[in-house]
């Protein structure tokens, strides 16, 4: 038996988030950060949601973390992280853009984003121990695969 790749959520929702920030996205944060100190970062994980109960429809509830440092300051660069999530809230709005076809990765079908939009604002989180600026939000995609 052979098994179909299928669209995942966490494949969709770093695609989106690459259409709206650059390719400074995925579901971890690199370990060395001097490689995206200059840009921030952005990290995404599925939270919560739900799919349609008659039709292949998704409606994932992500929690989207944005990263900032500074490596020679033990000044987190908090103004850097709430850009991207500014930039992010912003991308729910562009209209002129969504519905959005998506490419994902090799062997993968191809999804479309119906819908983006914020679950709650972005919020600062204090009191990290490395000196990261953080931000958090929610988003919600509804997303279809696309055979």
């Amino acid at each position: 038996m052979t098994l179909t790749l299928r669209a995942t959520t966490e494949l969709v929702a770093e695609a989106w988030l690459k259409g709206a920030v650059g390719d400074i996205v995925a579901t971890k944060l690199p370990r060395d950060n001097t490689t995206w100190a200059a840009s921030g970062f952005v990290t995404v994980g599925t939270t919560g949601g739900n799919t349609g109960l008659y039709v292949p429809l998704r409606s994932p509830a992500l929690t989207v973390t944005c990263w900032a440092v500074a490596p020679s300051s033990n000044r987190p660069p908090w103004n850097k992280a709430n850009v991207l999530a500014e930039t992010i809230v912003a991308a729910t709005f562009d209209h002129a853009n969504t519905p959005r076809l998506l490419t994902l990765p090799a062997g993968y079908p191809h999804a479309r984003v119906l819908t983006a939009y914020p679950a709650y604002e972005p919020r600062r989180i204090p009191d990290d121990p490395g000196s990261y600026a953080r931000y958090d939000l929610g988003l919600v995609l509804n997303w279809v695969e696309v055979s």
